[in-house]
């Protein structure tokens, strides 16, 4: 897991935290090398003892985790037998005593474990385990999100001229990444992937050799909110109102609302007019 995922980790241990009632969660990411955990998020710690830890799998807690892909946890952290201790040093400075660990597993691969401490010696019970693990699986599908999203980045580029069908792929990874925009936890990401959209887009608009859109008297091109652009997304590559609902996250009857909006703004009468007007006016490619 790159270093780049830390908003999503902070955001999987805030929820950690507020559904376990935990003082203590702290987050390890698998970085390159043989199987190797370094802790880089910290929430409720005292100490800096625990900052940048290297965990080998196998080793400790956390190690153990990794190693065999599923939670675990002990009581006592110093005494426990059911764990090496390479690690008690840091773990005494923090104070931590009942601990447990959840992996988080992409594709069968684990990225990454989450952390929930007691500084006092009590045994964590299968309703905190399990509100972790709710915690983990919402970082798993936040990580595939962020994966799917970075895959279409690197494959996505404007295509050169003369390359027929070109558009109809660049079209739909732009309706791919206006989708997966807002199920994305990092701001720094959803622009990135948002200004992707927008300079395909732009880019498919200096292409067309058709006038600008049509917009009522003559007025000023046509301004569409961020969902609008995305239901003429979605309907450009000739999706139903059912099936932009399910992709965007939202009700038929909202898309519904947002089409029928678009559709004023741009001056168009159908649908197609609407995708035709967008993309001569450089919001969709």
């Amino acid at each position: 897991m790159a270093l780049s995922d830390s908003a999503e980790m902070r955001g999987a241990l805030v929820r950690l935290r507020r559904a376990t009632g935990l003082p203590l969660a702290f987050a390890g990411l698998v970085v390159p090398g043989p199987g190797q955990l370094r802790i880089s998020e910290l929430q409720g710690n005292r100490t800096t003892a625990l900052q940048s830890l290297a965990v080998h799998s196998g080793n400790g807690l956390g190690g153990k985790t990794v190693a065999l892909a599923r939670p675990c946890r002990v009581t006592d952290y110093s005494v426990s037998r059911q764990i090496s201790h390479e690690y008690d040093a840091a773990v005494a400075a923090e104070g931590i005593r009942s601990v447990l660990a959840i992996p988080v597993v992409v594709r069968r691969r684990v990225r990454g474990v989450l952390y929930g401490a007691l500084r006092t010696a009590q045994p964590l019970g299968d309703r905190t385990v399990g509100a972790a693990l709710e915690a983990a699986r919402d970082l798993e599908q936040a990580l595939v999100v962020r994966d799917e999203a970075r895959s279409l980045l690197a494959a996505t580029r404007a295509p050169e001229n003369g390359m027929p069908g070109a558009w109809e792929e660049v079209r739909e990874a732009h309706g791919a990444l206006r989708a997966l925009a807002p199920r994305i936890d990092d701001p720094a990401l959803r622009a990135e992937l948002l200004g992707v959209c927008g300079r395909l887009a732009g880019a498919a608009a200096g292409e067309s050799a058709g006038p600008a859109a049509p917009v009522p008297g003559g007025a000023l091109p046509a301004v569409l909110t961020p969902r609008e652009v995305d239901v003429l997304t979605c309907v450009a590559t000739g999706a139903t109102n059912a099936v932009a609902a399910e992709r965007l996250g939202l009700r038929p009857e909202t898309v519904k609302g947002y089409l029928r909006s678009a559709m004023r703004k741009l001056g168009a009468h159908t649908r197609l007019e609407a995708v035709v007007s967008a993309r001569r006016a450089g919001l969709l490619p």
